[in-house]
């Protein structure tokens, strides 16, 4: 087993590749197992080059591994709260749209992590001011996903 540390935008990253077999490598990013189909094959003589972060896979059960490529942090556009992924993964909904008034506790987003889906709740009340991701995009814990006003 490797281990690789990384840091990217202050967010630091540990990275523990387990296994590889042909182009697809089981990895650790943080704690968190993924899946990863990787760009050509590595051959098992040469020493493998991870990227930080790691890409994250999250593939439905039956189908086959998607690759998938973080996405950075955005910055928020709105004037506010800044709320935070708590942890890398795939956002499977948002529930809310920019201008939308939300309760503190109030499910605004669900991230899918680990085959889990998580709901993601407002931290205060307010108004939606922006919204920094889209169903479908991966995140990486800490990445912004949307500011309450």
């Amino acid at each position: 087993m490797k281990e690789y540390r990384y840091k990217v935008k202050g967010v630091e990253y540990k990275v523990n590749i387990h296994s590889i077999e042909g182009n697809l490598a089981n990895v650790e990013v943080n704690g968190v197992p993924f899946e990863v189909e990787m760009e050509g094959k590595v051959e098992a003589a040469k020493p493998v080059a991870v990227s930080a972060p790691a890409p994250v896979a999250t593939p439905a059960p039956s189908a086959p591994v998607a690759q998938t490529t973080p996405k950075a942090a955005a910055p928020a556009s709105g004037k506010g709260k800044a709320l935070k992924s708590p942890l890398p993964g795939v956002i499977n909904d948002i529930k809310v749209a920019v201008g939308s008034q939300v309760k503190s506790g109030q499910v605004v987003l669900i991230l899918e992590a680990m085959k889990m889906e998580n709901e993601i709740n407002a931290e205060c009340d307010g108004t939606i001011t922006s919204i920094a991701v889209n169903k479908g995009d991966s995140v990486m814990e800490g990445d912004v996903l949307l500011t309450i006003g």
